[in-house]
């Protein structure tokens, strides 16, 4: 189950896929890629507003998001590239050890550690990745942002870029870079905020005979969805009527069981914008409105949550330190990378 380690739960009233190809033993499967393609859409529509019921969703500039979440495919990439000797912890034990949503293993040792994709219930590779921190996805958007070098983590791979971590662990998250300085241009990867990510979610420029408006899901809907994995409209990895999405049993949680589903694995129920997955899965990091705070956003509800956890009108906060098995997260992008 889900342990929010110090989360605050407020309520306001007022990506084309790495595919990794399973190979070697039973347990596990290694990456033939050594880069990772991550897939955008655009989200136009400039200077709409913001939804009444929240206050949140207005974004002045065209930019890109992730059309899916980043998966435990393109998260073993960058372990290999730059985690050999991982001293910042980009990979959690966990990743490979709880079943519901484990998909890494690691082995070696420190200077010589290697990662693959596990075979749980099925190849991994394409599933959210799941017990990553904030600060795990800000190296991530920096490794990206850099074009994905291979080495240690430092200022050119992992701890400058988008976000000048600089060996952070804990405390305040960092402000984004107005430019990159290992490129000299605007970070091309980056985490997005919460208005951002709201607007991808459930913003369309159709709604209200044109007018624009918001939806209560991020399936183009007003209506709770379903949860049957496949090509039917509205439908989500979420908890509904007693039955998980992926086994569609009652409920009981066994430890053994994967309950992740492949990223864009409901492909009917895309948002306005083409995102999948912005309801249930897992809950994705959003940077808030970027100040330098102990804590980020995290929005969208995950496998073993109810419906009221996908709407607008509910959002988490956690330390930027957190982990569990039901939060990862997508990038967003300018509207043009350089």
């Amino acid at each position: 189950m889900i342990k929010k380690s110090g989360a605050c739960i407020a309520a306001i009233f007022a990506t084309a896929v790495l595919s990794l190809s399973a190979c070697g033993g039973s347990s596990s499967s290694s990456s033939n890629s050594s880069t990772v393609t991550y897939s955008l859409v655009s989200v136009d529509n400039p200077g709409n507003a913001s939804d009444p019921a929240t206050d949140f969703g207005s974004v002045a500039y065209t930019y890109q998001i992730g059309k899916y979440d980043v998966t435990i495919g393109q998260y073993t990439v960058f372990l290999n590239a730059v985690a050999k000797t991982d001293t910042y912890e980009l990979y959690n034990p966990n990743m490979g050890t709880d079943l519901n949503s484990a998909g890494i293993t690691r082995t070696g040792s420190p200077g010589n550690y290697s990662y693959n994709v596990m075979i749980n219930s099925g190849s991994s590779a394409n599933r959210p990745i799941t017990y990553v921190t904030w600060l795990d996805a800000a190296r991530f958007a920096n490794w990206m942002a850099n074009g994905q070098p291979t080495g240690a983590q430092n200022s050119t791979t992992t701890e400058n870029g988008a976000y000048n971590l600089n060996g952070a662990m804990d405390g305040n998250a960092v402000v984004k870079n107005s430019i990159n300085p290992n490129t000299g241009k605007v970070p091309s990867y980056y985490i997005p905020t919460y208005n951002e990510w709201y607007k991808a979610a459930f913003y369309s420029p159709q709604k209200n005979n044109g007018a624009g408006g918001y939806y209560m899901y991020a399936t183009e809907s007003d209506t709770a969805p379903g949860n049957t994995i496949g090509s039917a409209p509205n439908q989500a990895n979420y908890f509904l009527s007693t039955l998980f999405s992926v086994t569609q049993s009652p409920d009981y949680l066994y430890a053994a069981q994967n309950y992740l589903t492949d990223v864009g694995a409901f492909s009917g129920s895309a948002s306005y914008y083409g995102t999948f997955d912005q309801d249930g899965n897992v809950y994705q990091w959003n940077d808030l409105d970027g100040a330098p705070v102990p804590y980020r956003g995290l929005a969208g509800g995950y496998w073993f949550s109810a419906s009221s956890t996908l709407q607008p009108l509910t959002y988490n906060t956690n330390a930027i330190n957190a982990t569990d098995n039901g939060t990862g997260f997508r990038l967003a992008a300018p509207a043009a990378i350089n």
